[in-house]
Formats: C-alpha cells, structure tokens, sequence
C-alpha cells in the first residue's frame, strides 16, 4: 500500500487538515527521513518524520499505514513519538516563560521587553508588521 506524506500526516490525525499537512510540507517544515519532503513524497512502514513545531521539532516513527482518517483512538497505533526527552523539556519550559527560552533567563520585575527584544520575539513567532491605517 502506497500512502501520500501529507494524506498520511491528516490520517494520523498529525495534523487537522490535510490542506494544512501540505501546507506544512510545502514551505518546509516537515522532514522526511532527514531530507525535505514534498506533500506527494510516498511513506513507508519505519519511516521517521520531523516536523518542526517551535520551539521545538517532533519526530514520529510511521507504524503503519492506512488511505482514510480514521479515529482518535486507532491513530494511536499507526504513529509512535519518538521525540527526545531534551526537546520535551525545552517545550515544558517554554509555556512556562516564553521569555527566557528565546532570550535566556529575565530576571522578575526587569519591565517590559525592550524594542528590540520586542522586535526578536515577533520575528521568532512569524508575526510580520501589520500597518496601522
């Protein structure tokens, strides 16, 4: 059986849509046994996948394959997380203080970023400039 990356990743229930899986293929933040992969690319059986997700960059082990979405609960069996303790912990931290894992430690009471602190955070969340009218 022959299964398409991003029809894959839907069906898996990675991600919500498969609009958005080809999306996320396209612009190069899903990794397919450590080179780039296109939305067509064809998943096997051990296949490891990396999608980047800041801060961090999960990893799943492909187990099995299937063409349909199926439920939450048998997804479960066709994917494993195979995403490092150290790339966990970085996440753990980073709902904590969003802050200090962009920037290192702030100490508490320190104020309001700086513009150009402000500036760093923006262009790490993708956030562009919106014009004010």
């Amino acid at each position: 059986m022959e299964t398409r990356l991003d029809k894959w990743l839907w069906a898996a229930r990675i991600f919500k849509t498969r609009g958005l899986a080809s999306d996320s293929c396209k612009s190069g933040k899903v990794v397919l046994n450590g080179s780039g992969a296109k939305p067509s690319k064809i998943v096997n059986e051990g296949d490891i996948i990396e999608i980047k997700q800041p801060p961090i960059i999960r990893k799943y082990r492909v187990k099995g394959l299937v063409i349909k979405r199926v439920s939450a609960k048998l997804a479960v069996d066709l994917v494993e997380d195979v995403t490092p303790a150290s790339e966990l912990d970085k996440l753990r931290q980073f709902r904590k203080d969003p802050v200090s894992v962009i920037f290192g430690h702030r100490e508490k009471g320190a104020g309001r970023p700086s513009k150009k602190e402000r500036r760093d955070i923006d262009k790490f969340f993708d956030i562009s400039d919106v014009e004010e009218n």
